[in-house]
Order: C-alpha cells, then structure tokens, then sequence
C-alpha cells in the first residue's frame, strides 16, 4: 500500500521502530511455537500448555499498573530499551530447558518474559503519537498492527517448520538475538521534545504515590465512555480468546495430528486473516466517521465469533484453515479502529496508563478462560470447547451495540489527544 511505504521512507523514526518489531515479533513465534511444541512433546496434556499461557497471563496481569504509571512518569525509549535488553537474556535463557526438561522452569521463564513485555508493548502504543504526525497516525497505527499480524503469519509457520528441523535451542537462540536487534533500533528514536510524557517532566514529587497515579488512570478510563467501552469489548474478547490461546496447539497436535507444523500452520492462517482484517480497518477508518465506526465494531465482533464457532466443528482440514482465517479477519478490523480512536483521543499525560490497563484487563480475563479452557481440556473435546469460545467471543457484539444504541458512546471531545482537524478526513457516514 502506497501510504505505508511512504511512511517508511519519510519517517526516520518510525522506520527504525517498524524494523525493530518486524524482527523481534518474528522472533517471539519462534519462542511461542517452540515452548508450546516442546510443552506437548513432554508431557502430552493440554493442562500443561493451559500452565503455560497462565505462567504468561499472570505476569503480564501483574505488571500492567506498573508499567502503566512508569510510562507516564519517566522516559518511555529508555524504559522499551531496558526491555528489549532483559528479554534477550530470559529468552536465551530458554535453552536451559530443552537440556533439563522441567515444567516449573518453563512457566518461571514465561513469567519473567511477559513481565517484562507490558514496558515495550504499551510503551510502543504511547510513543506513536510522538514519531508520527496527526496527518500520519492512523496509517502508523494501521502499519503496526499489520505489521504485528504479518510477523504473526511468517514467523508461526517459519516456526513451526523450523523447530521441527532444527530443534527448540535454535528458536530460542533467534528469539534473543531479535530482541537485541530491537534495542539497536529503540536506542535510534530521537524527538526534539524527548519521549516523557509532559505529566512525566513534572512528577518528581509524586515518585512515593504510584498506585493513586494508576488510580487517576483508572477514574480516566471509567469517567470516558468511548474508551470505557472500548476496555469492555477487549474483555468480552477474552473470555473466549483466552481458550482459543489453548485451542490452537490442541487442534494442530491431537484434532488433526499435525504436530508443530500443524500449530504452526492454524497460527500462520490465522495470521493471514489478521492481514486481510488490517487492511480492511485502514480503508475502513478512513472513510467511515464516527458513527459508521461503531457500526463497523459490532459487525465485526459478529463475524470473528461465528467464523471462530465454524472453525472447531470443521472436518475437513483446509476448511478448518479457511475459517479460522476468516475469524481474524473480523478481529482485525476490530482492533485497528478502536486504537487508532484510543490514539486519538487520549491525553498523553494517559496514555501509558489506558493502554497498559487495557492489555491488564484482556490477560486478567485471558487467565480466566485460559484456566477454564486447560481443566476442560480433561473432560471435554476441544472441538465442544471451541464452540464455547466463539459464542462467548461473539456476546461482545451485543454488548457493544446495546452501547452504542442507547447512546451510551459519544465521540469524546479531544482534552490533548490529536487534534481531529489535522487527521485525514473522512466521510462521514
């Protein structure tokens, strides 16, 4: 798409963090495809690999507030680049495991990685504002999220080839040296105005009240309808997104036999989807107003639950990919528009706190029915427990269409977020 490689070329900034992420996001399935094969090769049971996603929610729970109130506080680069920096060393650390196999020690390295992943991930989203002008936001939304699910489909089915020709140590060798890669790229980010949050600058007094900061991000959240909302779909994705975490290494390995390459495979389709999905939000977001965004949400919460009910009933392989593919397309579509209404709207002096609560409130829930889908996984069939994934996932839909049809979800005003007159106008719909 022509505007996302003229993005690339003009913006020094936001190459060198579009470079970081291909490479390190492509390294990170490299790590998820190895644990979640090496989890099922040694012990067999879906309630491992359910101990797993949990040894990564939960951290990722707990670090949240954290993070949050870090961010607004201090330097957000330096904050992206002390993670990248700790990641490339837990992750190496993963090898350790393929020559000692133990079960504590995966969930101990899993806990230590996603602790640290909330400080870049939420710092990434808080800083784009920052490296990109209003004019250019939303395609630097729409390209990072894009670019997140292209890694997503080259890298899980490289993956999955790759571990199982290869081995476990080489995905975790490349997992370390790609977020080494990162920091190189982190550490080029310059901005005249530095990458503090101008709440930030003047917080010095405050460093003893962390959690009445997070508190005051948390009243934010509550106090604006359009991201309060947008926090409650998250949620209603997750209760049944946590299960399909857990689902997709079921079906690749036990539904249809497939092993890693299996895994691999549902994941790069998946990928695929999520392709499709970003494209379509981009053209979506910027010919739809307000209004026809809301619409859109609903719609496409209803499309990614339904194709996702499809996809576990499914027979025929090659079908079986075919909806699931459709199933992120819809989730897609989703994602891209919320956050680039999130971007838009929310102060910098918040912007660390929403997004890092939001990726809070999706883990929280995720451990929920990550915990739920792994203890059913004993009694039930993944294909029954898939089905419940996609109804659950879809019952998102109504809640946010009862919101939107009460009026409960007006376009807030801009308090310091962009400027809606310098963003590439729309018609209205």
């Amino acid at each position: 798409m022509p505007e996302f490689t003229d993005l690339l070329r003009r913006n020094r900034n936001y190459r060198f963090t579009w470079l970081g992420q291909v490479v390190s996001e492509t390294g990170d399935y490299f790590n998820n495809i190895a644990v979640f094969s090496l989890a099922m090769a040694a012990t067999g049971s879906g309630l491992v690999v359910s101990g797993v996603m949990l040894a990564r929610a939960i951290p990722a729970v707990l670090a949240g507030p954290v993070a949050g109130v870090a961010l607004d506080r201090f330097d957000r680069r330096r904050i992206m680049l002390a993670s990248d920096l700790i990641r490339a060393v837990v992750a190496l650390a993963f090898i350790a495991v393929v020559r000692h196999p133990s079960a504590w020690l995966l969930y101990t390295l899993s806990g230590l990685l996603m602790f640290v992943s909330p400080f870049f991930t939420s710092g990434r989203a808080a800083i784009l504002p920052a490296i990109a002008s209003p004019a250019e936001l939303h395609t630097a939304n729409s390209l990072t999220q894009t670019t997140q699910w292209a890694t997503l489909t080259a890298g899980t089915m490289l993956a999955g080839f790759a571990v199982a020709r290869l081995g476990f140590a080489w995905a975790f060798a490349l997992n370390s040296l790609s977020f080494v890669f990162s920091a190189f790229a982190v550490w080029q980010l310059r901005a005249p105005g530095g990458f503090v949050a101008e709440r930030g600058r003047n917080s010095a007094a405050d460093l003893v009240r962390p959690w009445r900061e997070y508190v005051e991000g948390l009243e934010y959240i509550r106090a604006t309808p359009l991201v309060f909302w947008i926090g409650m779909v998250s949620v209603g994705w997750a209760t049944g997104g946590g299960a399909a975490q857990i689902l997709f290494t079921l079906f690749g390995e036990q539904v249809f036999g497939r092993g890693a390459a299996g895994i691999g495979t549902i994941w790069g389709f998946a990928g695929v989807g999520l392709l499709i999905g970003g494209w379509l939000g981009h053209v979506v977001g910027r010919r739809t107003g307000f209004a026809g965004y809301k619409r859109t949400i609903s719609i496409s919460y209803i499309v990614h639950g339904a194709a996702y009910v499809a996809f576990s009933q499914m027979r025929n392989y090659g079908l079986a990919l075919g909806c699931i593919c459709l199933s992120r397309v819809g989730m897609a579509v989703s994602s891209v528009l919320n956050y680039s209404q999130l971007l838009r709207h929310t102060p910098d002096r918040f912007r660390g706190r929403v997004f890092s609560t939001m990726e809070s409130l999706r883990w929280a829930v995720m451990i929920v029915s990550m915990a739920a889908a792994g203890i059913c996984s004993q009694y039930f069939s993944p294909r029954t427990i898939g089905a419940a994934a996609g109804i659950l996932s879809s019952f998102t839909a109504v809640a946010w269409a009862w919101a939107d049809g009460s009026g409960r979800i007006p376009e807030p005003a801009n308090e310091g977020g962009v400027e809606e007159a310098e963003l590439p106008a729309g018609p209205g719909v």
